[in-house]
């Protein structure tokens, strides 16, 4: 009936019956192109995006809906579609404590960082570095590892885990879908910067949020109910792990965890063992959402310190969702396809999935292509593709702006605003190269939980930076070089770790695990809480045998100062533009404008750009720079001290402080129901005659 689709069609190996789509899953699929297309449209034409803020921070002036929605958005890809339910699948409820604790660290970021990164004045995360410390070299570390770490975790992980259920699902070649998403994706974020990511990311938000609702809910009851589920999982064992259980040997792989219907667990599981996972993870975790330019740049895109706040808690009142539409459905999918993701010998994983580790992966694939009907089953393709685009827009835009704003424009200081546009643009290509290239090796690394991978390699970098920026904004005796020396030594010994990994990669199901033990035994999580608090001490030592910063530096760019309104040596005007203000004041209001153009003969007409130039200059953003280079030096000093204001009414101020306290005790109650009450009470009946 499309012969199109059919003809990129390759389903061989795929481990998933391929669906024939039709005409209602086209149409949906469709639609929602529609959809995000016209937004991105709309925003390109409802913000200026000719300038720095315009394009990289959506001219500042987003709402609490929108800036918790991108921050939801942003945070949920199609990894965590594929990996978060693959989790699940595998190790039961435990993957769900990274995701609530985003309850806690959300807040976090809204009362104690944003603020000092408000009032700070910066752009992007690094030019606050320099702002505080001053000099440029821990901007530079800073950006390139940030992109780095885009490039290994974000960027080709999303579209690899995209194109996979693509693949999955409806039998497409997976570079084919790769290019299908990167055309969207790259289109909308090329054209509209910041604000096309947020607007869309607004309609990406809720539309994940329904269709992950409505797996779940098929799901739950096609097995019973929540109570079936959690007495059918520990039991869903393929047919092949049973009768081996029944000839009294244990199989090596293929076995759900006893404990996997807990949160957190022993100090040695391998999963998420509870002293790594509270005190390590969370480092890790506190770098994404409160040092993570991607991250961090939604929220300086509010239109004051009052809606970031709520922003955050809208998006933590979000989160609290992916514990049920994300992980249980890796239950859940366990139990309807047991011989599938459950299965126990390298052999048979290969078989179905390709993989000879695990075929968790093919989770909520397989939920998805079971349950779904006709029409409603490509409105779920299409939540998958609004996750993955959301994602892949988010990193093209920040991985653009550090580059731009932190890379490109200190090498060429005289860049003309035009050209900081073009760069931009031309940096969101570059990444997109870079990332498909990366593709394969992410496919080889995985192991058999792509979360897992992602969080590993995180946490070998992001504890470092986490540890910089809160003493950065906490400890104002902190200079640049204890910053730099000790980012850079725990860089160098992170990469080494991951190298590490590389070079001894998981053992298939079967295999001995020949690894060295800081391989083998030293968890991530233990690793990212050694990283983290070695870069606190090199930094305090290094920084106590160093010269104090300057005290004009520390203004608006520590917690203690956040409200001081004394303007910074780097805001003050200098004598010229003094002069010329002084000037241009006793000039009509009106009439102040800069151009450059000459003047032209009476009745002479001003030349027409051609068609070609008009669509370059819509797409760079070339006519917006003349008009804002018109603005005067007193002007922009005013809208200085606008932007770095953080105050807030007192009504405001309590009563989002209050939310905040009752968004972090749900989550308390939900890490100890999940990890006492579920514990023990379900224990498998298998376990017991094997103890025996």
């Amino acid at each position: 009936m499309f012969p199109f689709f059919d003809v990129f069609s390759s389903s061989e190996g795929s481990g998933v019956d391929t669906v024939q789509i039709d005409g209602l899953d086209i149409a949906t699929i469709v639609l929602y192109f529609v959809l995000v297309l016209g937004i991105g449209v709309y925003s390109m034409f409802g913000v200026s995006t000719g300038t720095e803020e315009g394009y990289f921070l959506a001219g500042r002036f987003m709402t609490w809906i929108p800036v918790g929605a991108s921050l939801f958005a942003t945070n949920i890809g199609s990894e965590h579609y594929v990996g978060l339910t693959g989790s699940g699948a595998e190790a039961g409820l435990s993957i769900a404590a990274f995701e609530l604790n985003a309850l806690f660290l959300l807040p976090l970021v809204g009362w104690v960082f944003v603020p000092v990164y408000m009032a700070s004045g910066a752009n992007t995360l690094p030019e606050y570095m320099t702002k505080r410390y001053g000099g440029q070299r821990i901007r530079m570390v800073l950006s390139v590892i940030s992109v780095v770490m885009y490039i290994f975790t974000k960027n080709s992980v999303d579209m690899y885990s995209g194109a996979l259920f693509i693949q999955q699902a409806i039998g497409w070649n997976i570079y084919l879908s790769v290019f299908l998403l990167l055309a969207m994706t790259v289109l909308s974020t090329i054209a509209g910067g910041l604000a096309a990511v947020i607007y869309t990311d607004t309609l990406q938000c809720f539309i994940m949020i329904l269709g992950a609702l409505v797996v779940f809910v098929t799901g739950i009851m096609e097995i019973g109910g929540f109570e079936a589920m959690v007495w059918k999982y520990p039991r869903a064992l393929s047919d092949s792990s049973i009768d081996m259980l029944l000839n009294g040997t244990v199989p090596d792989c293929g076995l759900p965890p006893k404990d996997g219907l807990s949160l957190l667990r022993e100090p040695d599981d391998i999963h998420v063992p509870w002293p790594g996972f509270v005190f390590g993870q969370t480092t890790s975790s506190l770098w994404y959402w409160c040092a993570d330019q991607m991250m961090v740049q939604r929220v300086l895109a509010a239109k004051d310190l009052s809606h970031a706040q709520a922003g955050c808690l809208f998006c933590g009142v979000i989160k609290l969702l992916p514990l049920f539409v994300l992980v249980m459905p890796g239950l859940v999918s366990r139990i309807m396809f047991p011989n599938d993701i459950a299965c126990n010998t390298a052999e048979a994983c290969e078989a179905i999935c390709e993989s000879p580790y695990s075929c968790s992966n093919i989770a909520y694939p397989k939920l998805v292509l079971s349950l779904m009907p006709n029409g409603l089953r490509g409105f779920i393709i299409a939540v998958l593709l609004s996750a993955t685009m959301s994602d892949l827009s988010s990193t093209f835009n920040s991985s653009s702006t550090l580059f731009t704003m932190d890379l490109y424009k200190h090498i060429r200081k005289s860049a003309s605003m035009k050209e900081l546009m073009i760069v931009g643009r031309v940096g969101v290509v570059a990444v997109v190269a870079i990332g498909v290239a990366m593709i394969p090796l992410v496919m080889q690394a995985q192991g058999d939980q792509l979360f897992v991978y992602i969080q590993s390699i995180t946490n070998y970098f992001s504890p470092p930076i986490a540890a910089v920026y809160v003493l950065a904004i906490i400890w104002p005796r902190g200079n640049e070089r204890g910053a730099f020396w000790s980012l850079t030594l725990m860089f160098v010994m992170g990469f080494v770790k991951m190298m590490l990994d590389f070079f001894y990669p998981p053992p298939e199901c079967g295999q001995t695990d020949d690894a060295p033990w800081v391989v083998r035994d030293f968890h991530y999580m233990y690793y990212a809480l050694f990283s983290f608090w070695l870069t606190i001490v090199v930094n305090v030592i290094v920084s106590l045998f160093g010269d104090p910063v300057e005290e004009g530096k520390l203004i608006r760019t520590v917690f203690q100062t956040r409200h001081v309104r004394t303007l910074r040596p780097d805001e003050q005007l200098t004598e010229e533009e003094i002069e010329d203000a002084k000037r241009r004041a006793l000039e009509p209001k009106y009439e102040v404008v800069v151009e450059d153009k000459k003047e032209l003969e009476a009745g002479e007409e001003e030349p027409k750009k051609s068609l070609s130039q008009k669509i370059s200059d819509f797409l760079c953003g070339a006519e917006q720079d003349e008009d804002f280079s018109a603005i005067l030096p007193e002007d922009k000093l005013d809208m200085m001290r606008q932007m770095t204001t953080i105050s807030q009414t007192k009504r405001a101020k309590w009563g989002l402080f209050v939310m905040a306290v009752v968004l972090m005790t749900l989550g308390t109650f939900q890490y100890i129901f999940f990890s006492v009450k579920w514990e023990t009470e379900r224990e498998p009946d298998y376990y017991a005659f094997l103890d025996h």
